[in-house]
């Protein structure tokens, strides 16, 4: 078996996407407030609690993992002609994105329904990982 053909600086964009993303998501702005609310978390909880280097750094680890597995899927192997599997484009890799965006969701609704977590904590997490990873599969599909 081969490597598939990944396009690197793809790849490094679409999971730096998923990280900005993050920020706005989360931001007080869209979703925040009512993330804080059912996770009962508070401003200053937010503001001094935990390890901003390795929350944050953690999170683009994460971000750019994501972003290779998405890239491998997408990929044809380098062995692998054309007829087998044409390279992605942008409809595709939103698409690929978005299926990958479902398992994510369905994970964490599993985990957060064990916790007890209210539903609308499970759309905003959830729904997060559907949007960046359909703009992850978006970027790596149109960036051949």
């Amino acid at each position: 078996m081969t490597m598939p053909l990944i396009n690197w600086w793809a790849v490094l964009v679409a999971g730096i996407s998923a990280f900005v993303v993050g920020g706005i998501w989360y931001s007080p702005g869209l979703f925040g407030k009512a993330w804080m609310k059912d996770n009962n978390f508070t401003e200053e909880q937010i503001r001094k609690g935990g390890n901003k280097g390795k929350i944050f750094g953690f999170t683009l680890i994460f971000s750019l993992l994501m972003a290779v597995n998405l890239a491998m899927f997408l990929s044809p192997a380098a062995d692998c002609p054309p007829q087998c599997a044409p390279k992605p484009d942008v409809a595709w890799g939103a698409t690929a994105g978005f299926l990958a965006g479902i398992w994510t969701f369905c994970a964490i609704a599993i985990h957060s329904l064990f916790e007890l977590k209210p539903w609308r904590l499970i759309f905003i997490n959830g729904f997060y990982s559907v949007v960046a990873l359909v703009l992850m599969g978006a970027i790596i599909g149109a960036w051949r």
